[in-house]
């Protein structure tokens, strides 16, 4: 693994952060050495896809709220993230703002009594978009891994879908699982 590899494990971006406490992004990268920060480039209601619909357990086409992302590592771009939200638990709330979160997304959700009991994540690699591989500055023959990721109540319901796409190279993905704890 080359030192411009990154080794992301999930559990951190699962975990609502306590009071004055950054955006899990922002403090992993600071415990790395680096500066981690986000650009929102959109943020409000629109009708879902077919693929957020299904994750997400809605109608086709119902409202939901996107916040969509650009990641950055020491201002260079690594990520590109787009999370979706039910209408009805985002309408209104920050999560609908064009505005960065105190603590992050997760901690406003377990406020707002939405706390992830179990995830679901799926993991693919693919070319590109032109637009993807413009935003993330890829070459031409540089692949991607998409990350699809559910959070889900404890009642078994989906209450988020994060969509992310990441230069392959530059990424490692860890994933750690406990046997027989619950």
């Amino acid at each position: 693994m080359s030192d411009s590899t990154w080794v992301s494990a999930s559990l951190p971006y699962l975990t609502p952060r306590g009071e004055g406490q950054s955006d899990a992004w922002g403090a992993e990268a600071a415990a790395r050495g680096g500066k981690g920060s986000q650009r929102i480039t959109h943020a409000g209601e629109v009708s879902a896809s077919a693929e957020v619909s299904a994750l997400l357990g809605l109608a086709a086409g119902e409202s939901v709220v996107v916040r969509r992302r650009l990641i950055q590592l020491d201002e260079a771009p690594c990520e590109l993230t787009d999370t979706y939200y039910p209408a009805s638990i985002a309408r209104g709330t920050r999560l609908a703002e064009k505005k960065k979160i105190p603590g992050g997304a997760v901690t406003l959700l377990a406020q707002l009594g939405h706390i992830g009991a179990r995830v679901r994540e799926d993991v693919t690699a693919r070319m590109p978009t032109a637009d993807e591989r413009e935003a993330l500055l890829l070459g031409p023959d540089e692949p991607v891994l998409r990350l699809s990721r559910v959070t889900l109540d404890g009642d078994n319901q989906p209450f988020q879908v994060d969509l992310m796409v990441m230069p392959a190279h530059r990424q490692r993905l860890r994933y750690e699982i406990r046997i027989g704890e619950g």
